[in-house]
């Protein structure tokens, strides 16, 4: 299985970003994937994830700004990140999981089998 996120970039504060994930050797759609970020000297933090059922669950410092989604047919998972702050400057990384993983589970980093290279995403003040 290999992960690819990219759309990674400089942006000012109240931007807006369109990340992608693609995915091969695993159908996305019948898994649980997700959206973590991890700043310089900060532990890796969850932003997002969606189950093959398309739930969607969302970290408290995102909520009403990312949105999750997934195009099936392309195999690609996105994060639409709008109204960008300062503080959204991190590398994110977007894992792959286990086909069913329960909702209080998605927030950790170590239920994720697959990972791979993130994007840097800058957010200048």
């Amino acid at each position: 299985v290999q992960l690819q996120a990219s759309g990674g970039g400089f942006v000012q504060a109240g931007g807006s970003l369109r990340l992608s994930c693609s995915v091969s050797g695993r159908t996305l759609s019948s898994y649980t994937m997700a959206w973590f970020r991890q700043a310089p000297g900060k532990e890796r933090e969850f932003v997002a994830a969606i189950n093959r059922r398309t739930s969607t669950v969302y970290g408290d410092s995102v909520k009403g700004r990312f949105t999750i989604s997934r195009d099936n047919i392309k195999n690609t998972m996105y994060l639409e990140l709008n109204n960008l702050k300062p503080e959204d400057t991190a590398v994110y990384y977007c894992p792959s999981g286990p086909a069913s993983l329960i909702v209080s589970s998605m927030w950790t980093p170590d239920r994720y089998e697959y990972w791979g290279r993130g994007t840097q995403v800058t957010v200048s003040s």
